[in-house]
């Protein structure tokens, strides 16, 4: 095995070109934070794009950052972050939850993995902030898409193609994103005690009135102990975020306080102490100090997810926690199997959604199907895709379907 360390967009495209001529195929990584998840393919070389790093621009008052591929984001953030800005979809960090360390993710694996944080149903994901790319596809070519400026918006949606696919369709070597102002505060408001229905009733109500809430989530026991030093408490907490100046995020607590007056005891968790507490939630923490059970990365219907992990609960030894108003459940199960089957499911007799396996030993990745299975459709849509920008499968093949893999898991 070969492993390919380009430090410029040319050297990307040579050892593309290499491979594809030569008929090798490629697994495409950066620091390599987020290489457990997903089927391992059968690449017979590497391409290691950590050498390609660095900002190329960074124009504050335009509110626009590009950078080379294997920039890590933790790089990038401290350098927006010192000018008050930020990426407003908080990308999440796969590093402590697969036993890394953090700060060990790409800017190009943010695009790869179409990341984002608990500020998903605010701000979106990364897919919503792309503004261009430079890339080579799997044939061997060097294309761009996209532009350096917000307004610029052709070939959008080209860039956005790219989210998701998780290095199958092509090599991004300088991406450009959307940048914005940080929140000046935040303030965290923690409700105790409500059970994992009325928590959902509880964040549907915060989110649909006038105190613009940026986060909300619920931590049953035990994940409410593995966050905050503890300082939560055991018993179930449900919390809701509010961003921006001082005096209005104090004015819109004490408007969800009213709301929320009987919902159950109170409590204020302020500026950094918030912010370090909502990173813990993104990073899926409370999962990450039992390496030994498989994680399950669940995206459902917000009024459903609660029934089905109740459902779940009655045929599994599970833990759970919720994000996105319950729209995102994480799943560790305590017995070690996945039970594939058994998830997805409920996940589709509960409203629908998909489940993605992101933790699990390399024998259960072998067996089970990592990403949810697509509807036909879907899966030849993905397949034509794939087919135009890759027809060889040279690049990260079968990272998302891997050929000949058992249905296992398959609901």
């Amino acid at each position: 095995m070969t492993t390919f360390a380009p430090t410029s967009a040319d050297e990307v495209l040579e050892a593309v070109q290499w491979a594809v001529s030569e008929e090798q195929k490629l697994e495409i990584i950066g620091h390599g934070s987020k290489r457990a998840i997903g089927n391992e393919g059968g690449a017979e070389h590497v391409l290691d794009l950590s050498g390609l790093s660095g900002i190329t621009l960074y124009e504050p008052e335009e509110l626009v950052l590009s950078a080379k591929a294997g920039t890590p984001l933790a790089e990038i953030e401290a350098a927006v972050a010192a000018r008050g800005q930020e990426f407003a979809f908080e990308p999440m960090d796969y590093g402590p939850l697969l036993g890394g360390p953090p700060g060990r993710g790409t800017i190009g694996g943010v695009l790869a993995a179409n990341l984002s944080g608990p500020r998903r149903l605010k701000a979106g994901a990364a897919r919503d902030h792309i503004l261009g790319i430079h890339a080579v596809s799997g044939r061997g070519e060097a294309f761009k898409s996209g532009g350096r400026v917000v307004k610029n918006v052709t070939g959008y949606d080209l860039s956005k193609a790219l989210a998701n696919s998780w290095g199958t369709l092509a090599v991004a070597t300088d991406v450009t994103f959307k940048v914005l102002p940080a929140a000046e505060t935040e303030t965290t408001l923690v409700i105790s005690g409500l059970l994992d229905d009325n928590a959902v009733a509880a964040m549907g109500l915060a989110l649909g009135s006038s105190a613009e809430v940026s986060g909300a989530a619920h931590l049953p026991y035990p994940a409410v102990t593995r966050v905050a030093g503890a300082e939560l408490g055991s018993d179930q907490a449900t919390l809701l975020r509010v961003e921006g100046f001082g005096p209005s995020v104090a004015y819109r607590i004490r408007l969800l306080r009213q709301l929320l007056e009987k919902a159950g005891p109170m409590q204020e968790i302020e500026a950094e102490a918030s912010r370090t507490m909502w990173r813990e939630v993104r990073d899926c923490i409370p999962f990450a100090s039992v390496p030994h059970m498989p994680v399950w990365r669940v995206s459902m219907p917000p009024a459903d997810g609660h029934t089905m992990v109740m459902a779940l609960r009655m045929q599994a030894a599970v833990e759970a926690f919720y994000d996105w108003q319950g729209g995102l459940i994480w799943l560790a199960m305590a017995a070690g199997d996945p039970e594939a089957g058994l998830v997805r499911s409920l996940v589709q007799k509960y409203g629908g959604g998909h489940a993605t396996l992101v933790r699990a030993t390399p024998q259960q990745r072998a067996e089970i199907p990592v990403f949810q299975p697509q509807p036909p459709a879907l899966a030849a849509l993905s397949a034509r895709l794939k087919a135009e920008f890759d027809p060889k499968n040279i690049l990260n093949p079968g990272r998302i379907v891997a050929p000949g893999k058992t249905r296992k898991g398959a609901a």
